[in-house]
């Protein structure tokens, strides 16, 4: 039966690794400057920020009922990072839209743009790490069952 966790598990990485990947072509564009790698990155960070909107989504629904205990400061760390992971997804990619909506490219737009990506960079992988230390550190959305060896009786 699938559940939330089970969800944020198949949801979260996809924005990582469009993220990761976009930004790979947009360092690509930067020291090759083909056009193909900078629409790239372009498309791949948009993608990223919507498959991120989607994932904190999932990840809200799958964090829910682990706030308390063991789990709740790793929780919030966890969801802290999530946060702004999310509003730095969003940024870069409207930031990015802007440019190329009123076509205002300059050579400091560019450094900024690639500034912002690289802090998403950043605030995927810690965001990551965390989430990581949550399943593997603190079996957060773990279910243990044991097997069922049904009858053991010898007769």
């Amino acid at each position: 039966m699938l559940t939330a966790p089970h969800i944020h598990a198949m949801v979260i990485h996809f924005p990582i690794a469009l993220i990761l990947v976009g930004f790979l072509s947009e360092i690509i564009a930067l020291i090759s400057k083909k056009p193909f790698f900078k629409n790239a990155a372009f498309y791949l960070l948009l993608l990223g920020a919507v498959g991120a909107i989607v994932a904190y989504v999932s990840g809200s629904y799958a964090g829910s009922g682990m706030t308390d205990g063991i789990l709740q400061e790793p929780m919030e760390l966890h969801e802290e990072a999530a946060v702004i992971t999310l509003w730095l997804a969003i940024i870069t990619a409207l930031f990015r839209v802007a440019i190329y909506y009123f076509k205002y490219e300059r050579t400091w737009t560019k450094w900024v743009g690639i500034f912002l990506f690289a802090a998403l960079v950043g605030s995927v992988a810690r965001t990551g790490y965390l989430g990581g230390q949550l399943v593997f550190q603190h079996g957060a959305g773990i279910e243990l069952t044991l097997p069922d060896f049904g009858d053991q009786s010898t007769d």
